[in-house]
């Protein structure tokens, strides 16, 4: 029974070691080597400081994290570039006096994707998702970075997703 099970389990990491461009994070980058993510700019009518800054890093961690792709400054094999098109805040449910109980802020990336080894792969896209916080609260501090971490994880996923997972 002993050999049986050593020998099934040889079988399994042999087959493992056999798929070189799988990942178990379900990205498949191909023969892609490089990775190019560009300075996404805040051209949102609302600008908040260090927005773009923060969104470019978080995306290129997610790729570093989850492939095994280089990152590069030009001519990636996987190049992203866009811009944040959107940043508001809304009013979303009203208290029986008629104010707001919760806001929501909502971020809007426009992504273009390249893959320079598959051109079949390339897009451009609007990504966005939102987070609600109590009106009360500013949004500021604490409560800001929660919403950023939420909506950016939210985002770049999504991107990471239609870009080599393709979801």
């Amino acid at each position: 029974m002993k050999l049986k099970t050593l020998f099934l389990a040889l079988i399994f990491i042999a087959s493992l070691a056999g798929c070189g461009i799988y990942s178990f994070t379900g990205g498949d980058t191909g023969n892609a080597k490089t990775l190019q993510v560009n300075y996404f700019p805040n051209n949102a009518p609302l600008v908040e400081p260090g927005l773009s800054q923060r969104f470019t890093q978080d995306l290129q961690d997610l790729f570093l994290r989850q492939t095994n792709l280089s990152l590069v400054k030009s001519n990636g094999d996987l190049f992203f570039e866009g811009e944040i098109t959107n940043y508001r805040v809304t009013p979303m449910t009203a208290t029986a006096d008629q104010t707001a109980a919760q806001s929501r802020l909502t971020i809007v990336v426009n992504v273009r994707f390249y893959n320079k080894l598959d051109e079949k792969k390339d897009f451009e896209k609007s990504f966005s998702h939102f987070h609600d916080f109590d009106a009360n609260a500013q949004l500021a501090g604490s409560v800001l970075e929660t919403a950023l971490d939420e909506i950016f994880e939210r985002i770049t996923q999504d991107i990471f997703n239609a870009s080599v997972a393709n979801w």
